[in-house]
């Protein structure tokens, strides 16, 4: 069985796309389209159906998927093995991450990192925090740097690289900031621009509201944290975002009841052996500016 046909066949699979799979796997999409159509040739099945504008796995694709991922973690383990003896610090290493840390946290550490290994093939990928960590726990990626989740699945080790204090904002024309001392209850009188629930900042934001007894009133949502400030910054809703990303076009809403932070980090799985490259990825995730907190293990 070809390991690129199976490499193929999964990028599909995780990517419900042949399009975006073969952007992953830096092919063109007629020579992906070309590695599934050999390996259901040998197959002797069809594995994806085509479903209107959707790709979905047939019953043999189902019943081959997770045979597909042993395989190729096992590979990738032997692959991991060699190079750990000869002590190299090369080969392909997967990497989630979201937006937000790779616009403004990442930046410096993967321009040392690409410095010092340059034969380590980088497959970076920008997803939410919760995919990504969904990702580490199937295989998919090796690590990921993301928003920590606030209960991690028990197969996921977390480590803290920076402590991110959020702020309650609102354009500075915006009713809360006539408010002397604003309340709890009074946010949560006014429409709020946050991410999806379920994300793990919004459970951040509910959580620290579930004791008071108060509920959420979202009127627009969306994962990015750079729209969100957009359309706070227009009068659309109060929201919260990181501190790091306040601008003149906000104000802060000062809620001593509500002192909220969130914890950005390295997400990788507990039984699995790091390769020599993601080992030396996470030294320099380590070695952050001299402000940050010691990185702690959960």
């Amino acid at each position: 069985m070809d390991i690129p046909n199976l490499q193929a066949f999964l990028a599909v699979s995780d990517a419900e796309s042949f399009s975006r799979a073969a952007t992953r796997l830096h092919l063109t999409q007629p020579a992906v389209s070309k590695r599934v159509a050999a390996l259901e040739e040998e197959m002797g099945a069809a594995l994806f159906d085509r479903v209107g504008h959707h790709i979905v796995l047939t019953e043999a694709g189902r019943a081959l998927l997770p045979n597909a991922r042993k395989v190729l973690e096992a590979v990738e383990n032997g692959r991991r093995a060699v190079l750990k003896l000869s002590g190299t610090v090369a080969g392909r290493l997967s990497i989630g991450t979201s937006h937000h840390i790779g616009l403004h946290r990442l930046p410096p550490v993967l321009r040392r990192f690409h410095t010092r290994y340059p034969g380590v093939k980088l497959d970076l990928r920008f997803m939410d925090s919760e995919q990504a960590c969904r990702a580490v726990e199937t295989g998919e990626l090796e690590l990921a740097v993301v928003t920590l989740p606030p209960t991690p699945a028990p197969g996921l080790l977390v480590r803290t690289i920076w402590d991110d204090p959020l702020a309650i904002v609102a354009s500075r024309e915006h009713p809360l900031t006539s408010v002397p001392t604003p309340t709890p209850s009074d946010l949560t009188s006014h429409p709020a621009v946050l991410p999806a629930r379920g994300t793990y900042t919004r459970q951040t934001v509910e959580s620290a509201l579930l004791p008071l007894g108060l509920e959420l009133n979202v009127e627009l949502s969306t994962n990015y944290l750079e729209t969100i400030r957009m359309l706070v910054s227009v009068g659309l809703g109060w929201s919260v975002l990181p501190a790091t990303m306040i601008d003149s076009d906000l104000a802060t809403i000062a809620i001593p009841e509500l002192q909220l932070e969130r914890q950005l980090g390295l997400v990788c799985h507990r039984a699995r052996t790091l390769s020599n490259a993601a080992s030396a990825f996470a030294v320099e995730l380590d070695k952050r500016d001299e402000t940050a907190k010691v990185a702690k293990v959960r």
